[in-house]
């Protein structure tokens, strides 16, 4: 690596064609790990060139990701820094007079033929290219008359020896070697005079200083021509280390079919960010053992690139949700609760300042009980917490509809008898002896007593444990009436349904 030793200059460079993937918010992370761990700078640059496929609102989305994930970055379009500025789109005089540098000492040229650059950089077609024998005079002159033309890199010159090739260490893969006969000229700017790719990472790379380019493996095949630019404008290369692909569970590369694939569908969902960011960084990096639980202190102490694996990552859902539930059963009530009363607040299930009421705390803490066992995401717990609303009548689910229209009647009737005149069934105590009286009164126990009554208070067969629902459902009637129905209304509109 650059330096080694001394602080690093990382960036993270994304284009706003999209949100950001797993992949990318993994690439993030571990380029924000290098800087902090070196005491250096972590560089934020949109790569917004490729306008054809440019989303509105994207940058906005990737700059709340990496924002939530608690990336923060020393310089950036948003905060500015000495190499600004930090979007490529605010560059192009930048790139234009690296260009004429090159055309002025005749590693490029102009070229007047109907190319495609992203056809030339994948292949190495293109050669030869009849406009690199033009006389740099003669180019000139047709590009004052009016001739459009793009800019084309010289990569094979004529004191190159017979099967030359372009060297680089790959911090993770060691020494590659490709021949510069498979690399073609490559476009450095377009016949519209927008710099490509490659060519722009460099010029940008250069300006601003970057010791260390940490990227996907995906850009390895980029590398080689990247190198010969900056050697040919005379600017030091930056170390390359290029991370694993990362695939699903599959072993296909990561798609929608496996679930959220993107920070935004994990925050949307509610996954607690010390578990995404636990996740991220086991998709290629091993703290050793067989542990899999690693907080954010742990990553920032021991972190090291060259402890990232060769292999393409797995990015497994059921890995993350159970690495998430660790992380739920480890916080506190104060904190889970305050996180799911909000959720619901937002849905509207809650009246707003629920998440917040003092009066409230207590009800909270048993919220974050009833849902912590089964809780990745926050909207596990929302689902889980489902049978706090439910307010009696009539059920879409035949199953449920038939426990309710069965002994769900007889348990109805029952319970209206014994709800009478109680007003402290938020105790425990105190729904333990309804439902004792309930057995008797109608000779039901086990499955076909709780069965039943679970569809009369809650409209499901199924759910969390009553004795931690019903006191909720209690005194949630009191906190939050119109919003959370009590049990003498549930079962009133149970009954009237028969």
């Amino acid at each position: 690596m650059a330096r080694a030793g001394g602080p690093l200059r990382v960036r993270f460079a994304p284009s706003p064609t999209g949100s950001l993937h797993l992949g990318n918010a993994r690439t993030a992370l571990f380029n924000w790990l290098v800087a902090r761990h070196s005491g250096g700078a972590f560089v934020l640059r949109i790569e917004d060139t490729d306008i054809d496929r440019e989303v509105a609102g994207a940058e906005s989305g990737i700059l709340t990701d990496l924002r939530w994930l608690g990336l923060d970055w020393d310089e950036g379009p948003d905060i500015g820094g000495p190499y600004g500025p930090y979007r490529q789109s605010q560059r192009s005089q930048l790139y234009a007079g690296a260009a004429r540098r090159l055309l002025a000492s005749g590693r490029a040229y102009r070229c007047f033929c109907d190319i495609d650059p992203a056809r030339i950089e994948r292949s190495g077609e293109g050669r030869p290219d009849p406009c690199a024998a033009l006389p740099a005079e003669a180019a000139q002159a047709r590009e004052r008359a009016g001739d459009a033309c793009a800019v084309r890199f010289r990569t094979a010159r004529e004191d190159d020896a017979p099967g030359a090739r372009v060297v680089f260490q790959d911090g993770l893969r060691g020494e590659i070697s490709v021949a510069l006969r498979d690399l073609g000229d490559g476009v450095l700017l377009r016949r519209d005079g927008r710099p490509t790719y490659n060519f722009a990472v460099v010029v940008d790379d250069a300006a601003m200083r970057i010791d260390l380019v940490l990227r996907g493996d995906d850009h390895l095949s980029n590398t080689p021509r990247q190198a010969l630019y900056f050697d040919a404008l005379d600017e030091r290369r930056p170390a390359f280390a290029h991370l694993p692909m990362v695939l699903g569970p599959d072993g296909e590369k990561l798609s929608k079919r496996h679930g959220a694939v993107t920070v935004a569908e994990l925050r949307e969902a509610g996954y607690p960010v010390a578990a995404v960011w636990n996740a991220l960084a086991l998709l290629g990096w091993s703290p050793g053992g067989d542990e899999v639980l690693v907080d954010r202190e742990r990553l920032l102490r021991d972190f090291d690139v060259q402890r990232v694996g060769k292999s393409a990552a797995v990015f497994d859902p059921t890995r993350l949700a159970w690495i998430a539930n660790r992380h739920r059963l480890e916080q506190s009530a104060e904190s889970l609760g305050g996180e799911v009363a909000a959720r619901l607040e937002r849905s509207g299930r809650l009246p707003e300042g629920a998440s917040i009421r003092e009066d409230a705390a207590r009800w909270r803490a048993g919220l974050a009980e009833l849902v912590r066992s089964a809780t990745a995401a926050l909207a596990d717990a929302e689902s889980r917490a489902a049978g706090l609303f439910w307010r009696g009548g009539e059920s879409s689910d035949p199953d449920v509809a038939g426990a309710l229209a069965g002994d769900g009647a007889r348990v109805a009737e029952e319970l209206t008898a014994l709800l009478e005149g109680r007003s402290n069934l938020a105790d425990p105590a105190a729904w333990a002896d309804v439902k004792r009286l309930l057995r008797e009164r109608t000779g039901l126990k086990g499955a076909a007593l709780f069965h039943p009554l679970r569809a009369v208070l809650t409209g499901a067969l199924s759910g969390p444990e009553l004795d931690r629902l019903v006191p909720l459902i209690a005194e949630g009637a009191e906190l939050f009436p119109g919003r959370i129905a009590s049990l003498h209304e549930r079962v009133r509109a149970c009954r009237g349904r028969s």
